[in-house]
Parts: C-alpha cells; structure tokens; sequence
C-alpha cells in the first residue's frame, strides 16, 4: 500500500485486488461495479456509490451503486440528486456526513436527512474529485445504522485509494473521449470528403484525418504549432477556446467560415463530442471543415452523425438538403405531415436552428 519506513508493515490481503478491479473494470460492460463491490468489502460497508457529473447538470452522467435497492437509487436520482448537500466537499478529502453538519443548521437538510433514514441512516464518507474538463467524480461509501461507526483507520485507508481514484477517472474520461470520437472520425474518412480535427480542451490535436493533416500543412487560416492548432484570426481563436470552455456546442453544432485569401475559405462546423458518461459537454470538440462549393451528397446515416439527430430525422434532413418542402418531404418519405412537423421540431432543438432555411443552410455547409 505504499507505507512509509516506521509505518506498520502489515499489507490488506484485499488490496491487490481491489486495485485490479479498479483499473480493470473501467472499460468492462458495466463499468465501476465489481470495484465498487469489493470496496464495500474492503471498508466493511452496507454499499459504495459512484457519482460523475458536471456543474448545473439535472441529473448525473454515471451514477452506479450496486447492492443497492434499485427504487432508491432511481427515488435518489430523480428528487434528491439536484439538491444533494453533501457535495461541493475540500477536493481529495476524504469527509464524514457528520463533520460536513457540523455547525450547520439541522433543519437545512431535513428532507435529505429523511431520505438517508429510509436507505440506512447517516453513517457516510465522501470524497469528491474535480477535473479540469468540468466534472467531478464523488465517490461514498455508506453503513447502516445496525453497523459499528466509521473509524479513523476507514478514513485513513479510504483517504490512502484516493489518488488510484484519481487516476482511475482520468482513464475513464480518455476511454470515454476515444469511443465518442470513433464514429466522427467514421463518418468524416468513409468517402465523406471533409476535414476533421479533433480538439481537446487546451486547443490541443487529438486526432485528424489525412484532408485535415494537408490543409495545416498549408499553413494558411490555421495551422500546427507543436502540439496545438492555432488559428490566424484572434476572433477565430477565442471563438473555438469559448466554445471548449462554455461547451455552446454541446447539444447542436456551430458553423463559422476561416478566411483563406490564397487557398481558398473554408466552413466549420464544431460539434462536442458527447460523453454520455461524464456529462461534461465540454472540453472536447470535433471540427468538420470543408471547402465552399464543393458537391457533396450527406447520406442520412451521416447526418445522424455529425448532428446528433435520429435515424428518422437524418432522413427527413437529407430530404430537405435537397430542396423539398416539410410537405414534399412528408410525401417522399411515406410519412404524416404532423410527424414530419415534431421531426423537425426535434431536430431544430438539437441543432439550435429556428427556421428551415436554417437548416437547410447547415446542412449546406456540412456538404460543402
């Protein structure tokens, strides 16, 4: 466990394995579960919790308890997640429910309080961990009250995991970050025709493609420096850092134009990569870029890429990328006119648009 010299030599049997169920269980079909079991042995509690969420966010990215009765968890997530209290603690501490009341006025978190009654009682560590793509990670780890109290040496061992938890998070964000960039990567190579640049949250390049990697070797309007893409534009460069520190894109998709006076202007068009897991909605930003003019067809299965909409609605876009009407793409493709009308509704939601012609110039500028 990494004891210092003078410190008790004597090592947690379980350790070794909590730590491989840790590293391991990140990328499993239902990740944290198995580590979250054997810590609950390994602190001799009723039941650890995991919750990864973002600032503001109405309910959490991942939130996973197993043991856990199942109609708590959801009563939980839906009336107690927003108005938790016992969040916002001193990062990397580990901290008891009951130190986090002290000095506090009781009746403030009287309906919570209620709410651990009915799950077991009061008896919780925590330790929340914060991430410079805007999440956080808060781990805790509850007995009920027929079990003996959290002493010091539990605080301690939880308190001596918490940089494998860091780590761990870390890892799963990257993972997270790899799966949400494969299929935009997909569709952008799969004769598609369009640039992409993928960037993190320090405007650094994380991935391309091989129409992107020769439009920065041009130099002209944007280009590599060292491991960044820097853009010409100072509007341009504060337009793509806000868009990964407020994440504007993170439910719809931002188009600007890069002037180049000698190879010719280019459309973007950003999108966040979606990270269902983490819901940080920022931090990670795919851009698609594409010369004006050039013919493009957009398939719908890359218009439900690239935009986040349904099956059904990348259809009907591709329908009205055309030119069509709402009622002549409701015709074309066998469905009611009312249908067509909530599709497009949903799909100005997604994509931030207000009218048709919106669209349609968006769509435009995904097709070049």
């Amino acid at each position: 466990m990494g004891y210092e010299p003078g410190m008790d030599p004597r090592v947690d049997p379980r350790f070794s394995d909590l730590l491989a169920r840790l590293y391991s269980g990140i990328d499993a079909e239902r990740p944290w579960e198995r580590f979250l079991e054997a810590l609950t042995g390994w602190l001799d509690s009723a039941f650890a919790t995991l919750i990864i969420t973002s600032p503001g966010r109405a309910q959490p990215g991942t939130f996973v308890t197993p043991g856990a009765d199942p109609r708590f968890s959801a009563f939980y997530i839906e009336s107690h997640f927003a108005s938790d209290p016992f969040k916002g603690l001193p990062e990397g501490r580990v901290t008891s429910f009951g130190e986090f009341l002290a000095g506090q006025d009781p009746q403030r978190f009287a309906a919570y309080r209620e709410y651990l009654a009915l799950t077991g009682g009061e008896q919780v560590l925590g330790v929340d961990l914060r991430f410079a793509g805007q999440f956080e990670a808060r781990f805790r780890t509850t007995r009920t009250a027929d079990m003996p109290e959290f002493t010091p040496d539990d605080r301690a061992r939880f308190q001596e995991l918490v940089p494998h938890l860091r780590t761990a998070v870390s890892l799963f964000e990257k993972l997270q970050f790899a799966g949400g960039q494969h299929s935009l990567l997909r569709s952008a190579t799969d004769g598609l025709g369009l640039a992409l640049l993928v960037l993190d949250r320090q405007c650094r390049l994380v991935s391309s493609n091989a129409l992107a990697e020769r439009i920065l070797t041009e130099g002209e309007g944007l280009r590599r420096a060292g491991g960044e893409v820097r853009f010409d534009s100072a509007m341009l460069r504060k337009k793509v850092e806000g868009l990964l520190q407020s994440g504007q894109a993170a439910d719809g998709v931002t188009r600007f134009r890069i002037p180049r006076p000698e190879n010719g202007d280019l459309v973007a068009t950003a999108r966040a990569i979606d990270l269902p897991a983490i819901h940080s909605g920022t931090g990670a930003l795919a851009l698609f870029l594409a010369r004006p003019g050039d013919e493009l067809v957009l398939e719908p299965e890359t218009i439900r890429e690239l935009l986040g909409v349904t099956p059904a609605e990348a259809r009907l876009c591709s329908v009205l990328a055309q030119g069509h009407s709402l009622v002549e793409a409701a015709r074309e493709l066998g469905i009611a006119h009312n249908t067509a009308k909530a599709q497009l509704r949903s799909i100005f939601a997604k994509t931030q648009v207000h009218r048709q012609a919106q669209l349609v110039n968006l769509l435009g500028a995904l097709s070049g």
